[in-house]
């Protein structure tokens, strides 16, 4: 397996409508207007991206070699952590896509998987989310919250 770096997601990512790289405090992020989508470790070996808060949980407990939870200053984000050395560029491209759907308009995602070839909301990663268990609601907590992405 190849190791996937920070210049295999950057021409990636840089691809993706709306999408553009971000130097802040010394380390690269993408956006996709204010909002972060994807960001790095000042060493480049560990990638942060945009998922969904309740799945978080479940996605590290199984694969804890794999993800990290956020730093504890991120845990109110819909965020996690990865380590690149233990992905493909297969898996990379699920989580680099995932993330950036996040973040922008549903017709600008569907436009943008359409001319890709991909069903909308049919990657990979998205499937492999929603077949695992979800951990139990907080109390007081609310469900995801009607936003930016959902225009």
């Amino acid at each position: 397996m190849l190791v996937v770096t920070i210049d295999d997601v950057r021409a990636f990512a840089s691809r993706l409508p709306r999408a553009y790289e971000a130097l802040v405090a010394d380390r690269v992020k993408f956006r996709v207007g204010r909002i972060v989508f994807l960001a790095f470790s000042p060493d480049e070996q560990i990638m942060g991206f945009g998922f969904p808060k309740d799945e978080r949980a479940a996605l590290v407990a199984a694969e804890p070699d794999k993800f990290l939870m956020p730093r504890q200053s991120d845990l109110r984000y819909q965020w996690v952590r990865v380590r690149l050395a233990a992905i493909d560029q297969a898996e990379m491209r699920e989580l680099v896509l995932d993330a950036w759907r996040m973040c922008v308009p549903k017709r600008v995602a569907a436009e943008f998987l359409a001319a890709a070839g991909v069903q909308s909301g049919a990657t990979p990663a998205t499937r492999k989310r929603s077949a695992m268990p979800k951990p139990p609601a907080e109390p007081g907590s609310v469900g995801r919250q009607s936003g930016y992405a959902d225009r």
